[in-house]
């Protein structure tokens, strides 16, 4: 496809798998909605048992809204709330099951936004565009402030909710800010760049594992470019693109 300054150039595509528009697409307009979505207060998770204290924080993205109301229930409404006297709690085998439940829907949700969305944002960047990747080390400079000011608060303002106002409305605000994270994260969804499908990563990181080990004897020649698959700029590999070559890790 012949290059157009009205369109992106690394192969990025809009919501309707059409060429993403540069004007219309990515760039801040899109990453806004990014870094207000991982700008969420983490919640802290305290188990009291016998003179024994656990603390655990629980951070979220927009899958785990589900865990973190679960976990609000168990800890407000009669019946899920276990009893407790003199600050010792003493749950059922059913309540337990419940904080458990709700404690592995947050880890599952975490697991699948937390490696996904800072490479999500640099996605609305065009790498190819000069003024474009000049933008991108801003975007990260905001993305982990935004982690860190969600994270201040959690740490202040929440455990001061928790420690004096209650357990279910220190797990009902982050539940709460987790549900608008989501809608806020999906009203940007016309404005996403989307990068195309390359194929499992795990079956190319088993292909360079054993291409290392078959050719670990093989020398390694002067020209950098007789290194790479293919001798044209672009990588066979759609929706990625050619690494530098590094003598780093040999």
């Amino acid at each position: 496809m012949a290059e157009d300054e009205n369109f992106t150039n690394d192969g990025t595509v809009d919501i309707h798998k059409n060429p993403a528009n540069k004007k219309e697409t990515g760039n801040w307009k899109a990453c806004r909605f990014i870094v207000g979505t991982v700008f969420k207060p983490c919640s802290l998770f305290r188990e009291r048992k016998k003179k024994e204290d656990r603390h655990v924080a629980l951070t979220g993205g927009p899958n785990t809204p589900l865990g973190m109301t679960l976990l609000t229930l168990s800890a407000s409404v009669k019946g899920l709330k276990p009893s407790c006297e003199n600050d010792i709690c003493h749950p059922t085998s059913s309540q337990t099951a419940v904080c458990f439940i709700a404690l592995y829907l947050i880890a599952l949700g975490t697991g699948g936004i937390t490696p996904c969305v800072s490479s999500f944002g640099a996605d609305q960047f065009d790498e190819t565009d000069e003024t474009e990747k000049k933008k991108k080390s801003s975007y990260f400079n905001w993305y982990y402030m935004s982690i860190n000011v969600g994270a201040l608060i959690a740490s202040s303002v929440l455990v001061w909710i928790q420690m004096n106002v209650g357990w279910g409305w220190g797990f009902g605000i982050p539940a709460v800010a987790l549900a608008i994270a989501v809608v806020f994260f999906f009203s940007g969804s016309r404005l996403y760049r989307l990068q195309k499908p390359g194929g499992s990563a795990l079956t190319r990181m088993f292909q360079v594992l054993v291409a290392s080990l078959r050719k670990s004897n093989v020398k390694v020649p002067e020209d950098k470019s007789l290194l790479y698959e293919t001798i044209d700029e672009e990588c066979n590999i759609e929706g990625s693109c050619k690494l530098e070559h590094t003598g780093k890790l040999r």
